[in-house]
């Protein structure tokens, strides 16, 4: 926990450092699909520089491995945030954007061991989860003050904490969409 106090400080002294006039913040919603599940949250964004923001974000991770995971079955849910840099290629931070964030997300999956389509054992993992991630997109201008962003990524779930049986992690490919407002 000290780690992620000290990376959003950092994050925040940062911003402090190199904030100059031109910045704005930004807010709304973001969806992101993965073939095993969907996040869905509220975002924020923090333009500090021409071409440069911070973003954020809070939401609920809902989990299908189906079989793909480390049992038969998983399926679950979780709470998340997310810290996060964009570099925009334009100095009005639109358009083609990179962006390296790190999710973290307090997840409890049900899972099931089958044999032979009989369940054997059953039970409950909570997991910690810390899933570092780069993402391309498009911040596209809708009107003076809202953006569509379509995006895709490319990230690495690491289940850091787990208190149960082992349950799936590894790599995991994101398409998102999110929608800001400009303040």
């Amino acid at each position: 926990m000290k780690k992620i106090t000290g990376l959003i400080s950092c994050m925040f002294f940062a911003v402090c450092a190199f904030s100059q006039e031109g910045n704005y913040w930004a807010a709304g919603a973001e969806y992101q699909w993965y073939p095993t599940g969907h996040q869905i949250g509220l975002r924020g964004e923090y333009g500090f520089a021409p071409h440069h923001a911070i973003d954020f974000r809070a939401g609920i991770n809902i989990i299908n491995e189906r079989d793909e995971g480390e049992q038969d079955l998983e399926e679950g849910s979780g709470f998340g945030f997310t810290p996060g840099y964009r570099y925009y290629l334009k100095s009005d931070n639109s358009g083609f954007f990179g962006s390296v964030r790190s999710d973290i997300w307090l997840n409890s999956i049900d899972w099931t061991d089958l044999d032979n389509g009989v369940v054997v054992a059953t039970g409950t993992t909570d997991i910690t989860v810390v899933q570092p991630t780069l993402i391309a997109g498009y911040a596209s201008q809708l009107g003076e003050n809202w953006k569509f962003t379509p995006t895709a990524g490319f990230g690495y779930e690491i289940n850091v904490r787990s208190d149960g049986r082992d349950v799936g992690e590894g790599p995991i490919t994101l398409l998102g969409l999110n929608i800001t407002r400009r303040f």
